[in-house]
């Protein structure tokens, strides 16, 4: 099967939201990585990098490698169901037909031959045009130089053939190939194209470099020659090792201020003059995708500007509350501080439309519903580590229940472990709760017991138990909202989530010590609770995945390090891709 090796339509009308669509697109790809092999103290060489790193300009928005190994393809075609091959095959088939088979070219026959393992894709930012441009080849480029553009990057192991293919490339069916040189380098150029013209040059017989823009194709030579690349942007070279792997599916990397700066340009969502600044902290994000037998796993990397003024707090003090919770539970969200999360969360999204919430209107909501300040009375004490958890309810005959399922908090009241304890803190806070419900909404608020412990009991108006807080060993505080799932948690449970395998599968154990971990049960949650539609194709995705999991951790002050398994079902008896002449055939009729 051909990798779809034109992922990118080189169209010259293209718009801002491009960039936005192919970050999505990476990042859906991607999810997954494998076998971690990167020794921290070797010398950092190319084989470590996003391939055409040394040729893709330091300025790209956006760069994504994907493999050419027909198996992989065919592997990644056997995860899911019938419904999300269908589609994937849909997708491919229209991007191979568009790209190689209607200009003439078969994969295996053309490009096989002489093509490295992965190909590389990048999107350009549009050109500033604060320095003068050389005289443009043609009308069309004038009209294009300050559209985004495209580079593809294509390493060669046979040089000849692809030399020959430059050559003699195929007979356009509108316009003509014309030379040019560049900087010594030849290039091979389409002219007289409606909408679209393309250019390719060989860079030391070992990269193709196809582009959609005559001036791409200079910058690209340009940034190898002049080391300007993307391997040499700040941060890159150091970062993108940590997650380097063998043999990846596909790996990516997005440029977060210049897309910062795009997306501020946007007339739909504009950004903040302060959102864009502080934006400019944050200088990468790049990932590592591989496909393992039971699905795929993402490994990834964020960095922040060298240059910077910002640290991050090196904390990874997460990994206990998984061991506090029943092997039921469905979905299971850890961090290692939740006070420390709450101010970048405000640091990054105060004033930004494209945040969930704004810190505002949450502080604003708490301080309407409970009277609380939200930073003075309860994350004061909250610099532990934390969960949130979704536990099903057990049905008790004669004991009607409106609720399915518990949300249970918790989180751990000593200054980051082994620190003061500041559950005096804490407990004034609850009071103070506690007295607002009873108060304010005619809660009965009412002192309990479960298997010998003290628990305090919210009941509402209605007579139905609505919630149930208390504490786990000392300083570890626990809210129950929902169903009354308490004498799941009371005493400690015998059997964890943290021994079940679903959670051992699916939670990567790496980066270890970690500052946080999510674990979800697709399967099992899907089938018993209806959820909010999020994006496209929802439901067909998630009849696909078993679970998903999450591991992070700040690698150091100026870098966090993520680790995503998502685990998949399996197709059945999974077939090939469609050839060119099954899909005509299959168009046709």
């Amino acid at each position: 099967m051909a990798p779809p090796l034109v992922s990118v339509q080189m169209k010259k009308n293209k718009n801002p939201s491009l960039v936005l669509t192919l970050s999505a697109a990476g990042l859906l790809i991607g999810a997954g990585s494998v076998a971690y092999w990167l020794l921290a103290q070797r010398q950092i060489s190319s084989s470590d990098l996003l391939v055409g790193a040394n040729i893709i300009p330091g300025d790209a928005l956006f760069a994504v490698s994907l493999t050419t190994d027909p198996q992989q393809w065919q592997k990644l075609r056997q995860f899911g169901t019938k419904e999300t091959q269908t589609e994937l095959d849909k997708n491919l088939v229209q991007l191979r037909d568009r790209f190689l088979t209607n200009n003439g070219y078969d994969f295996q026959k053309d490009i096989a031959p002489w093509v490295g393992d992965d190909i590389a894709i990048a999107i350009l930012a549009p050109t500033t045009g604060n320095k003068p441009a050389p005289k443009p080849v043609t009308t069309n480029e004038s009209a294009a130089s300050d559209q985004q553009s495209m580079v593809m990057v294509l390493p060669v192991k046979n040089s000849e053939i692809a030399k020959s293919i430059l050559a003699q490339p195929k007979t356009l069916k509108q316009g003509k190939w014309i030379d040019r040189t560049y900087q010594g380098i030849a290039i091979k150029q389409s002219e007289g194209q409606v909408g679209q013209n393309f250019s390719a040059a060989l860079l030391d017989g070992r990269f193709v470099v196809i582009t959609d823009s005559p001036k791409a194709t200079e910058r690209a030579i340009d940034a190898y020659k002049n080391k300007t690349s993307l391997a040499t942007t700040g941060g890159f070279a150091e970062n993108f090792p940590k997650i380097a792997n063998y043999q990846p599916f596909a790996q990516f990397y997005v440029n977060v201020p210049t897309a910062a700066k795009i997306a501020a340009a946007s007339p739909n969502r504009p950004l903040p003059a302060q959102v864009l600044a502080q934006l400019q902290n944050n200088q990468g994000l790049a990932g590592t995708i591989t496909l393992e037998s039971e699905g795929i796993r993402f490994k990834g990397v964020s960095w922040l500007n060298p240059n910077s003024q910002r640290v991050l707090v090196v904390e990874n003090k997460a990994g206990e509350m998984q061991s506090r919770i029943p092997a039921e539970t469905l979905m299971m969200l850890t961090g290692g501080n939740l006070q420390r999360l709450w101010r970048d969360y405000v640091l990054t999204s105060q004033g930004n439309p494209l945040s969930p919430i704004a810190p505002e209107q949450i502080r604003g909501g708490i301080k309407s519903l409970t009277d609380l300040d939200l930073d003075k009375d309860l994350l004061s004490w909250m610099k532990g580590e934390f969960s949130l958890s979704v536990i099903p309810a057990t049905p008790k005959e004669g004991s009607p229940n409106d609720f399915r399922a518990g949300l249970l908090f918790m989180v751990h009241t000593s200054d980051a472990y082994g620190g003061q304890s500041l559950r005096k803190s804490a407990e004034t806070s609850i009071s103070k709760l506690d007295e607002v419900m009873k108060n304010q909404y005619q809660f009965q608020v009412q002192p309990g017991k479960v298997a010998g412990q003290p628990v305090v009991n919210w009941i509402s108006p209605y007579g139905t138990l609505t919630a149930t807080h208390g504490w786990l060993d000392g300083d570890v505080a626990f809210l129950v909202v929902g169903a009354p799932i308490t004498d799941k948690i009371v005493p400690k449970p015998n059997y964890t989530l943290a021994g079940t395998l679903p959670f051992q599968k699916t939670v990567p154990t790496e980066p270890n010590p970690t500052n946080g971990q999510f674990f979800l049960d697709v399967e099992r949650t899907v089938k018993n609770f209806p959820l909010p539609t999020l994006i496209p194709n929802q439901q067909t995705l998630l009849n696909a995945t078993r679970s998903i999991g999450m591991t992070s951790a700040v690698s150091d002050n100026r870098s966090n390090r993520y680790d995503i398994f998502i685990e998949l079902k399996k197709v059945t008896n999974a077939t090939t891709l469609p050839s060119p002449e099954e899909s005509k055939n299959n168009s046709v009729r």
